[in-house]
């Protein structure tokens, strides 16, 4: 089974490696939303996989470092784009979560990225 928890967070950043004269060079902001995707078997006694007050707090500290911050200055994040963002959250948030599976980021309403580690 796989239970999945959304959030948001709202970030600057800009993409140095992009040609000269694209739009995304330039400093900007997202609100990006993220979800969760957890896999696991259903614990008999509570009767779920995990907590959802347990996966907000397992995302949560990760997620207030990226949240209303430049993200070219956080470490591993010189270039951030969606895929390497993606990346990098998961790195972080694997070891803490063995159950992730999928994350889903989206940049724009319309534009993002699904990631599973691979």
């Amino acid at each position: 089974m796989i239970i999945y928890q959304h959030f948001t967070f709202d970030a600057a950043h800009f993409l140095p490696q992009v040609p000269e004269g694209h739009k995304c060079r330039n400093l900007h902001g997202h609100t990006y939303h993220l979800t969760l995707y957890v896999t696991g078997n259903i614990i008999k006694t509570e009767g779920w996989i995990l907590d959802f007050s347990d996966l907000k707090a397992i995302a949560l500290p990760v997620l207030n470092m990226l949240d209303h911050t430049l993200l070219n200055n956080i470490s591993g994040l010189e270039n951030p784009t969606a895929e390497l963002l993606a990346i990098w959250i998961w790195q972080q948030l694997k070891p803490l979560l063995p159950g992730l599976s999928k994350i889903k980021l989206k940049e724009t309403p319309v534009s993002g990225v699904i990631y599973e580690g691979k």
